[in-house]
């Protein structure tokens, strides 16, 4: 890693902090820190899961439950069951927390335009799109990637919205049923990957290993909320290196002309049109890619 790029980032991570009054036990003249009132927002007008909330903010359990507590103590918040569920927990703003959450959303807004009224238009401009920028980044530096069965329930649920999406794409629809090349995707003659976002499976793709087969990638597919991140290529570089691992010197997939994205990013990847090589249905494209030079995983 540069030692240069990590600088920047630090010095990035001290300002941004600094700036929001992160480092203040009063987080915007309120007599709570940071972490309560990120807390209390999540929470909102409409309450919110307590599982929920762990997700979205990504919180130990532990820290969550005292964060939770604190607010309890401060009568701004009120946990209990969901529904007469009691092992689906809620959390609900009071009177007075939802007369916390409308000032916290008021000066908010003051803190933003506090950032942005010393800057000339041109300058707010560059700002807000930095900003933008910077997030939809630091959303994909979130996403990991990690083996997975396609019988598992996240991949599961990328499997049905992948079958979706191309039902509905393909002039001819798509008549797949989920499972059907399970024993394809799994050791030893396949691998199956998922890409998640804070519990949330938002990518998926595999790798056939047949003997006496094209190596094939298979099911690559992106959640529509993660593409343009880079996911797509993450996955597909993943899957190379470990057919690579696995001895093989190419690689094959197949596409359907309509998915105009996926073309552009095997062109994109280095993979080179080649002759039909299967009897796939709803295959326009047959492509192919040599792996030298490419290492398989550590």
């Amino acid at each position: 890693m540069d030692r240069q790029l990590v600088d920047v980032v630090r010095r990035f991570n001290r300002t941004v902090t600094q700036r929001v009054g992160a480092l203040d036990d009063s987080y915007l003249a309120r007599d709570r820190p940071l972490a309560q009132s990120r807390l209390l927002w999540e929470i909102g007008p409409a309450g919110a899961e307590v599982a929920a909330l762990r997700t979205r903010l990504d919180l130990d359990a532990g820290y969550l439950s005292r964060l939770l507590r604190t607010l309890e103590g401060a009568g701004l918040v009120v946990v209990g069951p969901t529904g007469g569920d009691g092992r689906v927990r809620s959390a609900r703003l009071t009177e007075a927390g939802r007369a916390e959450w409308d000032l916290l959303d008021r000066m908010s807004d003051e803190l933003a335009w506090s950032m942005l009224a010393p800057l000339r238009d041109g300058q707010r401009g560059r700002l807000v799109s930095a900003m933008a920028e910077v997030e939809r980044l630091l959303m994909a530096s979130l996403v990991t990637i990690e083996v997975c069965p396609p019988s598992d329930p996240r991949a599961r649920a990328c499997l049905r919205a992948y079958v979706g999406e191309l039902d509905e794409r393909f002039e001819s629809g798509f008549a797949v049923t989920v499972g059907d090349d399970d024993h394809e995707l799994v050791p030893p003659a396949g691998v199956f990957l998922v890409a998640t976002l804070a519990t949330e499976a938002v990518g998926c793709g595999g790798l056939r290993l047949s003997p006496g087969e094209p190596v094939e990638i298979k099911r690559l597919w992106v959640s529509r909320s993660v593409r343009g991140l880079g996911v797509g290529r993450r996955l597909l570089d993943e899957l190379e290196r470990r057919a690579a691992a696995a001895g093989a010197d190419a690689v094959h997939l197949d596409t359907n002309r309509s998915l105009t994205e996926a073309i552009q990013l095997y062109r994109s990847a280095g993979y080179h049109e080649i002759p039909r090589y299967n009897a796939n249905p709803y295959a326009h494209h047959w492509f192919a890619k040599r792996l030298d030079g490419v290492a398989g995983p550590n």
